[in-house]
């Protein structure tokens, strides 16, 4: 979810990952959103009814790409899954057949604006422009009644969320694993992500060139884990 204000999105944001050791260190991230916050978003989804047998929810932020979606799709066939691609619409359009292996997976699309703006940055005529010009190339690439949208950072006012959910379903999460962090050791995002997932738990993943080496040593992990446990994963 991390990025820019422009139409350079990817470039900037997805530049490739430094040479150099990652050492564990104290996490300061905030996997996951406090109640008061959830309570002043009442009609987001942050998280989904357990299930028999228990379901996750993963979901992928600011592809798609084709050097890690394809990736992503790959391991996730591995285990039967299905997740939810929160596409950058600038991204889409560069790479449109990326966005159709996703669809032939089995896994659903959806908004992540179009050059993945901050509702806390922007005016609301231009974040509601830029939702819906991600909308229109998602529509012609899986034609639905009310999307899905991830608003970037998770950064959106009460009022811009009420506004939005009136024309899509807000969907925040209940574990982020920080995996675009590159001084976040690999293991400690494994271990994180695990130890804070129940039944029912949307979590965020990024199909982005700065998450690569957290997202390949953390997402087949991950699966092999839960898989384990009896879970299933299905996209929201």
């Amino acid at each position: 979810m991390t990025g820019v204000k422009s139409s350079n999105y990817r470039a900037t944001e997805n530049e490739q990952p430094k040479n150099r050791t990652q050492k564990p260190r104290t996490n300061m991230h905030l996997h996951r959103m406090p109640g008061l916050v959830q309570r002043l978003f009442p009609d987001c989804l942050w998280t989904m009814p357990p299930t028999t047998p228990p379901t996750l929810y993963l979901t992928f932020d600011d592809g798609p790409i084709p050097e890690e979606t394809p990736f992503v799709v790959e391991q996730l066939a591995r285990f039967g899954a299905s997740g939810t691609f929160f596409c950058v619409g600038d991204n889409l359009a560069k790479h449109p057949d990326v966005a159709r292996q996703v669809l032939a997976g089995g896994h659903r699309l959806a908004n992540h604006t179009y050059h993945h703006l901050s509702g806390w940055s922007h005016s609301r005529p231009e974040y509601l422009a830029d939702v819906a010009r991600c909308h229109t190339l998602l529509q012609q690439l899986q034609p639905e009644a009310r999307p899905l949208l991830r608003p970037p950072y998770g950064r959106i006012t009460p009022a811009l969320a009420q506004k939005l959910n009136q024309t899509h379903q807000v969907v925040m999460w209940d574990v982020l694993t920080c995996d675009y962090d590159r001084d976040f050791a690999p293991e400690e995002c494994l271990a994180t992500a695990i130890r804070l997932t129940r039944p029912g738990s949307i979590v965020v993943f990024h199909d982005s060139l700065k998450a690569s080496a957290n997202l390949r040593y953390v997402l087949p992990r991950y699966l092999t884990h839960f898989a384990a446990l009896g879970y299933t994963f299905a996209h929201l």
